[in-house]
C-alpha cells in the first residue's frame, strides 16, 4: 500500500463497496440502499477504494455495522484506520460505548477487534444465515468519550 487515506463515504462509492463486499464473503452483505443515511467511511489507496466501514449511532451508543477490506489490501493497516476514524467520529458525537457483532468462526476479525480494545460480551444465537451461525457481541472495553 502506497498511501491510504480515509474519507467520508460518497454516493459515488457504491460500486466500489459492492465490489469489496463480493470479495469479502465474511462481511455482512447489505444492499447499498441499506447504508443510506448512515455514517460511513472509505479507505483509498492511490485513488482506489480498498475498504469501507459503516456504523450507526443511537443515543450514546455506536454500533459498527460492517467493515470490509479487499483481500489485496489486508494486513496493511486499512481496517485499523477505518475503525479509528469511526471511533473518533463517535467520540465527537459523545458516544460512550461501541459494540458490534462478528461471526463466531471469524477468528481473524475477532483478533483484529481484540487488539483494538474490544472484548466478547455476549452471543446472539443463529444470528447469521448462509451458513447459519451464532454472532459474538463485542464491546469496546473503554468508554470512547469522556
Amino acid at each position: 500500500m502506497e498511501r491510504v487515506t480515509i474519507r467520508p463515504l460518497q454516493a459515488s462509492d457504491a460500486g466500489a463497496i459492492e465490489r469489496i463486499t463480493r470479495l469479502s464473503p465474511e462481511a455482512a452483505h447489505w444492499t447499498s440502499q441499506g447504508y443510506q443515511g448512515l455514517p460511513g467511511w472509505v479507505a483509498e489507496n492511490d485513488g482506489e477504494v480498498v475498504g469501507f466501514l459503516f456504523a450507526r449511532i443511537a443515543a450514546d451508543e455506536m454500533e459498527i455495522l460492517n467493515l470490509a477490506v479487499e483481500p489485496a489490501a489486508r494486513e496493511h493497516g486499512v481496517g485499523g484506520a477505518l475503525l479509528a476514524a469511526a471511533l473518533a467520529y463517535g467520540a465527537k458525537a459523545a458516544v460512550t460505548s461501541v459494540f458490534l457483532e462478528v461471526r463466531e468462526s471469524n477468528r481473524r476479525a475477532r483478533q483484529f477487534y481484540e487488539r483494538r480494545g474490544f472484548a466478547v460480551t455476549g452471543r446472539r444465537p443463529r444470528y447469521y444465515h448462509r451458513p447459519e451461525e451464532d454472532a459474538l457481541v463485542m464491546a469496546h472495553a473503554q468508554a470512547v468519550a469522556p
